[in-house]
Order: structure tokens, then sequence, then C-alpha cells
């Protein structure tokens, strides 16, 4: 990367980001080290801090290639993101009641999780071409279909919340692509009126989801223990929190995978409204140059790549975050670039990347 280049960083992004990973270190070291023992005890904290590194460096060298690059390999991308996911039905491990991985020497690989940034490369080159002309059922069905296979591969595995994500995405780039309104909201009411019909393809797991989310004590010791015990790490912290490793419900094990899916709930105690309040800060700033990156951009793929991008983290924010304050239903969907886990980070710090070269290669694209 020339100097020149070095000087057009997105400085606010970058920032934003390190300080989220930085914070992420610092709570998942809080929530896992009473469940560890002796030069081990901080193994957690070690592993993410080890791969942030190695997923910082290779975004790096992705900076001196140009991003218009990956719309040649978008077909391609599409059939690897298939075979990937068909993979794990044959090949993958199950573990917590799902199988979405693959194990890979020491390391477990979640396919789904980077499937989320292929396929918005993958769509993106494809609604290249049809920006301003989806205005019919007609004109959305092969996008539909093209973002439904995929979605219908991680939701047997079974993964709904990362299915869910790649409804978000769907929808947030043909926003961006102009599609018309009143089809906008007619897919709305649709998908509305279909939630009947879909509730009895739901798992049993899924329904009580659902359930306890409108009402936790229907199963206060099962499914709505996450919940309840999530709330009340929340609602314990007050204004300035315990304090770091002070959290009884995090340092006692009451709250349920507290270094990943219900990691806010642990900054909510430990940190109280204020530390919670900086992250969500930090989230804000992500996500507005996220939005302002899809309006400076220099080429419509661009543009689709920052909005695609930018509607899986915001997504990603509000039902996890939502999920921890009982405001969302539990779906299993990590908090970008806090959560424990090697393919979410690395598929997060990918996706900043990608923010990050779309930037240093703007230039005011006008219609």
């Amino acid at each position: 990367m020339n100097k020149r280049m070095f000087r057009r960083l997105d400085l606010p992004l970058i920032g934003a980001t390190a300080a989220i990973i930085l914070f992420s270190l610092v709570i998942i070291g809080s929530a896992t080290h009473v469940n560890e023992a002796g030069a081990d005890q901080f193994r957690f904290v070690q592993r993410q801090g080890l791969f942030a590194v190695l997923d910082v460096l290779f975004a790096i060298f992705l900076m001196n290639f140009d991003y218009k690059m990956l719309q040649l390999y978008g077909k391609k991308l599409y059939i690897f993101n298939l075979v990937m996911l068909l993979a794990v039905m044959i090949v993958g491990h199950s573990a917590l009641g799902a199988q979405r991985w693959i194990q890979i020497g020491p390391i477990n690989l979640q396919p789904s999780e980077f499937s989320k940034i292929i396929m918005i490369v993958c769509l993106a080159a494809m609604l290249e071409e049809r920006v301003g002309k989806l205005n019919s059922l007609e004109d959305l069905a092969p996008v539909a279909l093209y973002v439904g296979v995929p979605f219908v591969l991680v939701l047997k595995q079974p993964d709904l919340g990362t299915s869910l994500v790649f409804m978000a995405i769907f929808l947030g780039m043909v926003f961006a692509c102009g599609i018309r309104l009143k089809l906008l909201a007619g897919l709305f009411a649709a998908g509305i009126a279909a939630m009947p019909v879909l509730w009895h393809f739901l798992k049993d797991y899924q329904k009580m989801r659902i359930m306890v989310f409108m009402d936790p004590n229907v199963d206060p010791l099962g499914s709505g223990y996450h919940i309840i015990q999530s709330k009340i790490a929340i609602g314990s912290g007050m204004l300035f929190g315990k304090g770091l490793f002070e959290g009884t419900q995090s340092q006692l094990n009451f709250l349920p995978e507290n270094h990943t899916d219900f990691i806010f709930a642990v900054v909510g105690e430990e940190l109280g409204f204020v530390g919670a309040a900086v992250l969500l800060l930090l989230y804000l700033v992500v996500l507005w140059r996220g939005v302002q990156i899809a309006r400076d951009a220099s080429d419509i793929f661009g543009r689709l790549l920052a909005v695609g991008i930018t509607s899986m983290l915001a997504f990603h924010v509000l039902v996890n975050v939502g999920m921890t304050m009982g405001i969302m239903p539990v779906t299993g969907i990590p908090l970008p670039l806090m959560s424990y886990g090697v393919s979410s980070l690395t598929t997060n710090v990918l996706a900043i990347a990608l923010l990050l070269n779309i930037q240093l290669r703007k230039q005011k694209l006008v219609f």
C-alpha cells in the first residue's frame, strides 16, 4: 500500500473497529477466566487475539487489490459457496443441536459465517446490471431464487439466525437497487401473512424460543433461562456496572454463552449503562461510515457491496443486542467483532476491509 493510499484510509472506521476488537478481548477475558485453570486460564482471549492479528494482517494484504476484481468471480464464488454449505451437511459435525461446523485440525470453522460475505459479493455482481429494473415480481424472482438456495441450505443445518441475515442482506441490497416501494411493501405483507404457515416448518426448539420471547416464564429453566439471566445481568449493572471480573451472573456461570452470543450482557453487568452506550456508539460509527462509503462509492458494484455489508452488520447488532435485552427472540446471532469465534471474527474483519477498500478507491458516483 503506497503512502498516498495510506493517507486516505478511513480513520474513524479503523479506530472504531480496533476499539471494538480490543473491547472484545477484555470482555472475553473477563467472561471466561473463571472457567479455565492454570496456564490456560485466558486461552479464549489468547486465541481470539491471535486470530484478530492474523485477520488484520490478511486484511492489510487484501487492501493492495482493487475490490472491483471480485465482480469477475461472482459466479465462481457462488458455486464455491454452495459446495461449502453442502459439505457441512455431509462431513460437518454437530454441536448445540446443530450441524454447522467443519473441523480443520484444531480449528472449528463455520462455513455459514463465511457464506454471508460471499453472498454479498455474489449478489452485488448479479444486481449491478439490475439497478432501477426491479419493478415487478417477475424482475425480482431470479434475485430471490439466487439468494433462496443458500438460504435453504443454511436453514437446513439448522441455522435460522444466519438465514435471517441473508434476508436482511437481500432486502438492503434490493432497496439500494431502487426496487419499487409498493413491491417491497407487498413482500413484507406476504411474509407476515405466511407466518402461520412457516410456523409448522420450525423445529420444536425454534418454536419454544419464540414462545419464551413473548413470555420467558413459559420455560424459565429451559429456553427462557438465557433471556431471564441476561436481563438480570444487564439490569444489575445499573449506571457504571459492577466492574471487570466482578459480574456475578457471568463470573458464577449463571449467564450461559457469556463469551459468545450473550457477551453484550456481560458488558451491561460489568460496565453498566455507560459501558454499553460506549460500545453501541462505536457500532454507530462503523455503520455511519458504511453508509457514507456506500454513498461515495466510485461504481455501482462498490455501492452494493457497501450496502450489503452495512445491512449485515446492522442486523447483527440489532438482533444480538435486542435478544440479550429480551426485545428480540434468541437466534444465535453473534455480536460483530465482539463475540468469541474465529469464523465470525474473520468474516467481520474481511467485511470491514472491503469497506476500506471501497473507500480508498472512491470517486463520487453520479447517476
